[in-house]
């Protein structure tokens, strides 16, 4: 997937306020119009264009692409870093599904999955009342707060305009109970914590998406946990029971005799918790140890003396 410099597309600073984005969008539109344009490319040019425009005149999609910063190049090999929309508190506008069809790759993975909203009206004693928007904001939590719970600080970003047509951003820090066996991609609802309604209507909700840090040992797949676990070759070769330390416990895994690095074992239940809690999935890595010393090479030696072992046989090598 390939880096979009929407700022470049459109031809302003990434300081341009909202109605220098807007001539500038309609002065392109003038040339690259497939209607009017004798451009060869203005087909595509008008894509583009028009994609660009749909996120920089978006106040909150324009806040979340000025997230990544400015240091990729147009055409780049590009992922979105791990948690990058992380702590933007959204209303109900995300990217529509016509919209995510219609534009890039790029365009969908930033902005195809943001969660749509709405407000909603009824009438009341001659007039309306409206319910809030909902919210929406992704957040960041250790994989042990799936184990045990917790109550955590979230510290939010509000994407606003200023009076110049600029993006700014409003903070604000709730304190928030992490139930014991939240799963990714899970959402927290909180009550009222939205936009405020109208004419006496209830405010809209919060909703809080669950992700997980990168975790330096653990892999998280809905409710089961990968592991990679080094063995040394005689455990892997002779069997052995080696400690797992896992984020709320500890506990023992037998290593059968004769496995090999890519074997996987499951261990039922020791996965997240939950009603059916997930599995741990125990990927065997066969580690060998260097031959860095007389007494090591020695015995690599007599290894390959003594025993009658070719890996590829198969091969026919």
């Amino acid at each position: 997937m390939e880096f979009r410099d929407y700022y470049k597309i459109i031809g302003v600073a990434r300081d341009a306020g909202a109605d220098e984005i807007r001539k500038a969008y309609r002065k392109l539109a003038r040339k690259y119009h497939p209607d009017v344009s004798k451009e060869p490319d203005a087909d595509e040019r008008m894509k583009e264009i028009n994609e660009a425009y749909a996120v920089l005149s978006d106040t909150e999609k324009r806040a979340a692409y000025d997230q990544l910063g400015s240091g990729y190049q147009p055409g780049q090999e590009f992922r979105p870093p791990p948690g990058w929309d992380s702590g933007f508190e959204f209303s109900g506008a995300g990217a529509s599904a016509g919209e995510a069809a219609d534009f890039s790759d790029f365009f969908a993975e930033l902005f195809g999955r943001m969660n749509g909203g709405g407000q909603h009206f009824r009438q009341a004693g001659g007039g309306f009342r409206s319910h809030g928007e909902d919210h929406h904001a992704k957040v960041m939590l250790d994989l042990e707060d799936a184990f045990h719970g917790a109550t955590r600080q979230v510290g939010l970003r509000v994407p606003k305009l200023d009076a110049e047509g600029r993006v700014v951003l409003e903070s604000r820090t709730l304190n928030v109970r992490i139930p014991k066996g939240v799963r990714e991609g899970q959402f927290i609802r909180l009550a009222g914590q939205g936009s405020p309604g109208m004419g006496g209507g209830p405010a809209g909700d919060l909703l809080l998406e669950i992700h997980f840090k990168p975790h330096g040992r653990f892999r998280v797949d809905g409710r089961d946990l990968h592991l990679s676990l080094p063995v040394t070759p005689w455990e892997a070769a002779l069997g052995a029971v080696v400690p797992v330390r896992l984020p709320d416990s500890s506990l023992k895994v037998r290593i059968p005799e004769g496995s090999q690095s890519g074997r996987q074992l499951r261990v039922r239940g020791k996965g997240i918790p939950g009603n059916t809690p997930g599995d741990l999935l125990i990927d065997i890595q066969v580690v060998m140890p260097p031959a860095d010393t007389p007494k090591a090479r020695e015995l690599y030696e007599t290894m390959a003396r003594e025993l009658a072992f070719d890996p590829r046989e198969e091969l026919g090598a």
